[in-house]
This record gives structure tokens, sequence and C-alpha cells, in this order.
């Protein structure tokens, strides 16, 4: 995954406005742990798309 670091300081959480941090091939929220997908470099932020914490 190759994101540039302005992007990832603007974007939030769609869910709680949280900040997103990249593992593996997601976006992880820092607040409701969300995690969103990462396809082709682009950020997936839709709530249908977000894997649900366990």
């Amino acid at each position: 995954m190759n994101l540039d670091p302005q992007l990832l300081d603007i974007i939030r959480c769609p869910a709680c406005r949280s900040t997103l941090t990249p593992k593996d091939e997601e976006l992880v929220c820092s607040g409701c742990g969300n995690a969103y997908p990462v396809r082709d470099d682009i950020p997936v932020l839709l709530l249908d798309e977000a894997r649900k914490p366990a």
C-alpha cells in the first residue's frame, strides 16, 4: 500500500471521525476499530465495505 502521508492527515473514519492508521491492506480506525479496505492505493471509506472490529 502506497498512500500519501498528507492524505492520511486529512481523511477520517466516516463512522466516528477518528484518525485512520494503515495496517496491511486496510486503514484501521483508532476510535471505533472499523477497518476500511484499500484497493489499488485508493481508500474505500464506505461503511458497507468496512470490516467491523472483532
